[in-house]
């Protein structure tokens, strides 16, 4: 990974937004430091929408609903809930400022949460930034068994059905790499990012409570 970068001026949406598209994005060191750093990876994660694998049992949940779906309603939970630490995270990048500047990326219709409900308590979800065809996932989090797994499917059928190009993952993990995500150069990249950024997308090409067996018929699952 490249050495982060310091972020000494404040920082608006539109100087985010540009970031972005040039590459780059923000983390802090802990939610507690309120500084943030520019992050450009010298490898980077990306989940190829074509090649999403979801594994039997999950699609079987999906295909049930046990959770149902919902995008955008409870955007600044997510990040919330993003933010708390959790047995597998005990520490977070997502500091006061993060929650703050993806909190008017949203207002400026960049940003969008998908959201798990178990009745009337949010147990998932995920949050990431829109750019033309190009979908940044920044977070997610989890707090029932697959719950964030469901969010993510029902994310990248909606990335498919909306006409994307791109699922930047920031960096691979083994979590993700069990869905198909991969690692490509900085200038690989780049040049599907440039392509991406391009392209026309729609985020809502499907409805805001989309059932999962819809879902998982965009992904021809």
């Amino acid at each position: 990974m490249a050495e982060p970068q310091d972020v000494l001026f404040e920082i608006t949406p539109h100087v985010l937004l540009k970031a972005y598209a040039c590459g780059i994005f923000p983390m802090a060191e802990s939610a507690d430091d309120p500084g943030l750093y520019w992050i450009d990876p010298e490898r980077r994660g990306v989940m190829p929408l074509d090649g999403f694998h979801v594994p039997r049992r999950l699609q079987r949940t999906v295909r049930q609903d046990r959770y149902q779906v919902r995008v955008d309603t409870a955007f600044a939970d997510v990040v919330e809930g993003c933010a708390a630490p959790a047995a597998s995270r005990r520490r977070t990048w997502i500091n006061a400022r993060i929650r703050r500047l993806y909190g008017e990326l949203f207002e400026l219709g960049h940003a969008h949460s998908v959201e798990a409900w178990d009745g009337d308590d949010l147990v998932g979800g995920l949050y990431g930034v829109h750019l033309g065809g190009a979908f940044f996932g920044e977070s997610m989090f989890t707090r029932a068994r697959d719950a964030s797994k469901v969010a993510l499917v029902h994310l990248v059928a909606r990335l498919k059905a909306g006409q994307f190009a791109l699922l930047d993952a920031q960096f691979l993990t083994d979590h993700l790499a069990r869905f198909g995500a991969v690692e490509v150069s900085r200038r690989i990249y780049q040049a599907d990012l440039e392509l991406a950024i391009a392209q026309p997308a729609d985020f809502y090409a499907l409805d805001a409570r989309t059932s999962g067996a819809v879902a998982l018929s965009v992904l021809d699952l």
